[in-house]
């Protein structure tokens, strides 16, 4: 004897069921189709839906209406079948996605199209962190308002309005044809950036390693935008872009201004005509700087000063006698040195460190900067560009200072771990252990020599001698009598270097935002002193006249490493 169950007051065995799924079974397969991306997924949801159905029948002790029954039943296993393949929905994760599928009745639901259900999943994510929480816990996880409240500490009332305005943020985005930027298709690349200032626990590789990163920074380099914003011109999911910007905003990369976001440092992108501009300047200056000061050292005859140390020298040391410093070696420190650091009382510094720089929760204060330069841009064959660059970089430490330049002639920064901030005060600190007379082990001699700082010959345990191959001021006259080179020159020149800057001061600060000029401006006190660019030029001059070799390759690792008394 079959098994039977009430329809309303109606008596039914199961054989009834049976033929009633059986009539549904057409209809499911239509409302499946319509929902799913396959034939075959719909096969699929349409015999999970008739099992479901089948079995909560048999469950059932009376069923008043059957089509609501089925219906019902329908919905809540297409919810499912949504949260099983949210995982492939592009840009959309199954954490942050819900589907308002759950309520038939539901206004949102009603559109059985399978493309307005891909698009309202996809709306979900442009909604706020907190609306995304409640809409996924009442629709899609079938919670009570009340607890939800509850959970969230907030009034039911709050919950209540947050769902209203979520169903009109819904609608409106679904009505809404979302406009992507160039970004979308074409996302830029920081050609290079930097720090001027110090550095915390993170490197700016931990903030600006992704595209998405620097992406968001450009998109938002001029103009404040809403996460949402930044999302649609980027093409990706808000979700994605939410936790990136609230990381670069964290470390002060990004200004929040009210709900938007606006880059917090400089991001220059130049043209051809300021990048010509800018190089047909310091290559002016360079010209009369460098050549003069070359002459004037050679002149002179400060370089044969006992208080300048070196122990450089590209043939192995000997063991009983000291080498020689190679003069050229010598000049590749003293002549940036020199550059950046002398003639400091004609820089003007009307803005301080402190109104420019930024402090970040690591630890760091600093001023970031960042360029983008297009793929392909006319520039002259002679144009001057910075490969490899870094610098200068100065750190103290018991009462001397380490300074030092990387360079395309040094490719310092290939060596492995190599990190400047983090070498330099162990190097102040062995250094200044040899020099009291101490004699470092075997590992640290070893760790000196691998960064090129020391040459080593012999044995340890036997017969051993160890060369500092960095250029070494013993003494502030030394240093003194270095800068005061420099300064004449800077002065001779003052009024030629002022009207070659000016015009190309006034190009820059016309392509910097408002908000931060103070920050270029900062910047353009250092034009012509510790700027890498007139450094580099200096350097080109003089290799390119012939005045300056290029280094050995057994000196690049030590090149332009300079130690000096604080």
């Amino acid at each position: 004897m079959g098994e039977s169950f009430q329809v309303g007051c109606r008596q039914v065995n199961r054989q009834d069921v049976e033929k009633t799924i059986t009539e549904y079974l057409k209809p499911i397969f239509g409302f499946a189709l319509k929902h799913c991306k396959s034939i075959h997924d719909a096969h699929d949801l349409s015999q999970e839906i008739a099992i479901r159905a089948f079995r909560g029948l048999l469950a059932k002790e009376a069923v008043v209406d059957m089509g609501k029954f089925i219906w019902t039943v329908a919905h809540n296993t297409l919810s499912n079948y949504y949260r099983d393949t949210a995982r492939s929905m592009v840009g959309v994760s199954i954490e942050e996605v819900a589907e308002i599928l759950a309520d038939p009745s539901s206004e949102i639901d009603a559109d059985n199209d399978a493309e307005a259900i891909y698009r309202l999943q996809s709306e979900i994510a442009y909604l706020s962190k907190q609306q995304r929480k409640i809409v996924i816990a009442y629709y899609f996880e079938n919670r009570r308002q009340t607890d939800i409240a509850r959970e969230l500490d907030i009034p039911l009332g709050t919950v209540k309005w947050h769902l209203f305005e979520a169903k009109k943020e819904l609608k409106r985005g679904m009505n809404t044809m979302r406009k992507t930027s160039e970004l979308k298709f074409r996302p830029i690349k920081f050609h290079s950036y930097g720090i001027s200032g110090s550095v915390g626990t993170k490197s700016p590789d931990d903030f600006f390693r992704s595209a998405l990163s620097q992406n968001i920074c450009y998109c938002v380099r001029n103009t404040a935008k809403t996460v949402n914003e930044i999302a649609d011109d980027l093409g990706v999911s808000p979700v994605y872009v939410e936790n990136e910007v609230e990381f670069l905003e964290k470390y002060g990369f990004l200004q929040m201004r009210k709900d938007r976001y606006i880059a917090n440092f400089i991001i220059s992108e130049p043209t051809a005509e300021l990048l010509i501009l800018r190089d047909n300047m310091y290559k002016r200056v360079a010209e009369l700087f460098a050549n003069e000061l070359y002459d004037e050292l050679a002149a002179s005859g400060i370089l044969d000063d006992p208080d300048i140390w070196c122990g450089q020298t590209d043939q192995p040391i000997s063991l009983t006698e000291s080498p020689k410093a190679d003069r050229n070696f010598v000049l590749w420190s003293l002549i940036p040195y020199i550059a950046a650091w002398s003639g400091e009382k004609l820089k003007n510094e009307s803005i301080s460190f402190e109104e420019a720089a930024t402090i970040r929760p690591d630890g760091a204060h600093n001023i970031f900067h960042a360029s983008v330069v297009p793929d392909e841009m006319a520039l002259p064959e002679d144009y001057v560009d910075m490969k490899n660059w870094s610098g200068p970089m100065w750190n103290e430490s018991g009462g001397r200072i380490l300074w030092q330049i990387d360079s395309e002639w040094s490719d310092r920064g290939e060596q492995p771990g190599f990190r400047y901030s983090k070498d330099a005060g162990r190097i102040l600190s062995l250094y200044e252990r040899e020099f009291q007379g101490q004699c470092l082990s075997k590992d640290e001699y070893a760790w000196l020599a691998e960064r090129g700082y020391v040459k080593t010959n012999g044995d340890y345990d036997g017969y051993f001698k160890a060369v500092w191959q960095i250029v070494v001021l013993a003494g502030k006259e030394i240093q003194d009598k270095l800068l005061a080179l420099g300064e004449r020159i800077k002065v001779k020149y003052q009024r030629d270097f002022e009207a070659l800057k000016a015009p190309y001061a006034e190009a820059v600060l016309e392509s910097v935002p408002a908000h931060l000029r103070k920050v270029e401006e900062y910047g353009l006190q250092f034009v012509f002193h510790s700027d890498g660019w007139f450094l580099l030029h200096c350097m080109k001059a003089l290799l390119k006249n012939g005045k300056l070799k290029a280094p050995a390759e057994g000196q690049r690792k030590a090149l332009t490493t300079l130690i000096t008394n604080a």
